[in-house]
């Protein structure tokens, strides 16, 4: 069903309304009108890396983790698994009368705010730091989630917009003031590629102002840029309970019905919160017009024909509930997790030798913690596999022999409130340690250090982190086990930059979904090589970076950055050397031979990077301009075509515009970026080409 169509359906059945009918529907939680046959529906819907809070659906790496694989084609994979899992849901609950929250078919993801500052807490729901990677992504989660059918199988919302990245203990009345330089380059290209790339049904506000207007009330946001600028023809959501905040910590306005006047000004039609309440009570103030009220209805009841939950040919409507936490999603879930772990340190103590241990010691609090698997904005999977479970699964059929302790808190100093001394499990994890033949330390966070303000139980800093550190129980826990000289294998389930200093080898897990523990025995052992790429920059200190309330993107992030990184962005290594060879770069695409140099089956991620030469807008270092992942056999090699992105060969100037870099481009093609500090780590330079444009 074409737009033109729904919304001519959408004002029809809103023509059929009274006001008092029309107005009810702008609100989450939208009544029933029985005289209409309009059922009840729920807007809020959660689908970050799967089904979320709905009950048992499948549950993949959380979406750091799904950015850190680098492949478009595999994310519309996943997120066309997760809209006919939604479906499958939707189909069943609401045959039984469930319209709850959460069982809809709106779901509000993807998160595409980008990761600019690695103590935002919310930062692993994002594809990380950069826009080109970030929309790239999002636009093909879009697609997968929407489909390419007559209705669309589930309605994607990009969220939120704009400049949204913390802190989340003042995101209900701070004002993120970026240049226009910043938002042009940096926060506003996902968006934009959301709408006219990706086609995306909804939007979602931000809690913040922008500039002095808040984010779910803005006419630069959602008037001049969103509608005007892009032509998005969609719903705007806002953020929960965000437009409440307008009179209670912006001050923007000084009752309820002047706030959602101002937001329904602005063309935010729906509210996550209960200020549209006030909508009637705007209405008899003069402050917004029936018109308006309508509109929204109108848009909002377009999505819904849209959706084809009023169509009785609608092709989503026959998908069974069995069709749900399948053995072929527990599948999918499994080669995601294993595509998205990156190796960031390796001495050679990996892959581990089954033949030469018999003892395995795997500690640590995030070792058999299902929490550590799952991330933020989960669902509920019957087949959780934790990182004990996994290698202990593994080493079994084989015959060696696992020891198991917990050996610290995730965080604070102690597990028995009534052990006298701190680290009461320290001694057990050193007896553990000494014992075998390796140690495995699953270390890290979970939800409930790093996630949004006020979710789960948030230990301190309204879920954002103060510095980079692992918890000090963590650190004293690594630092006893690299004490004992066994070779130390440091598995970091976390989802964002955190330097956890100790270890032979160190792998970050992510959180890497259901599958997590059996994707990390399998890289452990070498029947899997890793192959994820850090979609972060991984820092020192955050005594590197500017302060948390800063916008400007000046200092941060791979494109800007002046100092060392531990880690950079686009690292990763290989249990493969990969050779790369024959650049042929023009303005169009990329082409380089890839070859497998190895003795066992491997993916690799060929990334480009482009740099102006000619223009003083370009940014310091140079830009990710595509990526491509190949599977290649021992001996194998491939030739692989990587298209720009479209701004590849523009920049941005001072006064917010994108424009022509000029002339002279220099073109790097490998499996890092070019910097000093990846090419030290990766022991080899991207090849690079020069590429005139006329």
């Amino acid at each position: 069903m074409d737009r033109k169509e729904a919304r001519r359906l959408a004002e029809r059945l809103v023509g059929q309304m009274t006001i008092e009918e029309r107005a009810s529907q702008l609100k989450y939680d939208a009544p029933a009108i029985p005289r209409l046959n309009v059922p009840a529906y729920n807007w809020w819907n959660e689908a970050l890396h799967g089904v979320a809070r709905a009950g048992t659906a499948t549950v993949f790496p959380q979406a750091i983790g799904l950015a850190a694989i680098f492949d478009e084609d595999f994310h519309q994979q996943v997120a066309e698994c997760i809209s006919t899992e939604a479906r499958a849901k939707y189909n069943a609950q609401s045959a039984h009368g469930d319209r709850d929250i959460y069982k809809g078919l709106t779901f509000w993801s993807p998160n595409i705010n980008i990761f600019r500052d690695p103590r935002w807490g919310r930062g692993h729901e994002t594809y990380g730091e950069d826009p080109v990677l970030t929309a790239r992504l999002g636009v093909r989660f879009i697609k997968g989630l929407q489909g390419d059918g007559k209705y669309m199988r589930a309605a994607a919302c990009a969220k939120h917009f704009a400049v949204h990245s913390g802190p989340e203990s003042i995101r209900h009345e701070f004002d993120a003031r970026p240049t226009k330089k910043d938002m042009a380059e940096t926060y506003l290209p996902a968006f934009e590629a959301a709408v006219k790339d990706g086609g995306v049904e909804a939007v979602m506000g931000a809690y913040n102002r922008v500039n002095g207007e808040p984010a779910c009330g803005s006419q630069a946001l959602l008037v001049d840029t969103l509608r005007g600028k892009w032509g998005f023809e969609g719903h705007v959501v806002s953020d929960c309970w965000a437009i409440s905040d307008f009179h209670k910590f912006h001050h923007v306005t000084a009752t309820a019905p002047e706030s959602a006047a101002m937001a329904m000004k602005a063309g935010c039609d729906l509210n996550c919160g209960n200020t549209y309440l006030h909508v009637l009570a705007a209405l008899q103030e003069g402050l917004v017009t029936e018109a308006q009220i309508t509109e929204a209805a109108v848009r909002l009841f377009t999505t819904r024909y849209l959706l084809g939950l009023f169509a009785d040919d609608c092709e989503y409507d026959a998908i069974p509930y069995t069709a749900c936490d399948t053995d072929e999603n527990d599948a999918l879930a499994l080669k995601a997790a294993e595509k998205s772990m990156a190796l960031v340190k390796n001495n050679g103590v990996l892959p581990l030798d089954e033949k030469k241990i018999r003892t395995l010691a795997v500690v640590g609090p995030n070792a058999d913690s299902v929490r550590a698997l799952i991330g933020n904005y989960h669902g509920t999977s019957s087949r959780y596999v934790t990182f004990l479970e996994g290698i202990r699964r593994y080493c079994e059929a084989r015959g060696i022999r696992v020891l198991y302790s917990q050996g610290s808190p995730l965080v604070g100093d102690k597990l028995e409130g009534c052990a006298l001394a701190p680290n009461d499990r320290l001694s057990e994890a050193v007896i553990c340690a000494e014992a075998a033949d390796a140690v495995i330390a699953v270390v890290g966070l979970d939800e409930t250090l790093e996630g949004e303000e006020g979710d789960v139980s948030n230990y301190s800093a309204s879920g954002d982190k103060k510095d980079l550190l692992l918890p000090e129980s963590q650190r004293a826990l690594l630092e006893a086990l690299a004490k004992t000289g066994r070779p130390l294998v440091t598995v970091v389930a976390v989802g964002s930059s955190v330097n956890a200093l100790q270890g032979d080898a160190q792998l970050i897990a992510w959180y890497p979904g259901q599958a997590g523990g059996t994707a990390l025995a399998e890289i452990l052992f070498g029947r899997v090589s890793p192959s994820g790429k850090l979609p972060v920059t991984f820092y020192e200190s955050v005594d590197d970076l500017p302060d948390f309330t800063d916008y400007s993107m000046k200092n941060r992030t791979y494109r800007y950055f002046g100092g060392r990184p531990l880690y950079p962005f686009g690292y990763g290594l290989s249990y493969v050397p990969f050779e790369a060879s024959d650049l042929k770069a023009d303005g169009e695409k990329a082409i380089i031979t890839v070859k497998n140099a190895g003795h066992m089956d491997a993916e690799a991620v060929v990334e480009v990077y482009v740099k102006a030469l000619d223009s003083a807008d370009a940014a310091p270092h140079p830009a990710l301009a595509g990526f491509k992942r190949v599977a290649l056999k021992p001996g194998e090699a491939k030739t692989v075509s990587v298209s720009y992105d479209k701004t590849a060969f523009t920049v941005v100037n001072e006064a917010g515009e994108r424009v022509s870099g000029g002339s002279r481009f220099r073109v790097f093609a490998g499996f890092s970026q070019p910097d000093a500090r990846s090419v030290e780590l990766m022991g080899a330079s991207p090849l690079e080409a020069e590429v005139v444009l006329k």
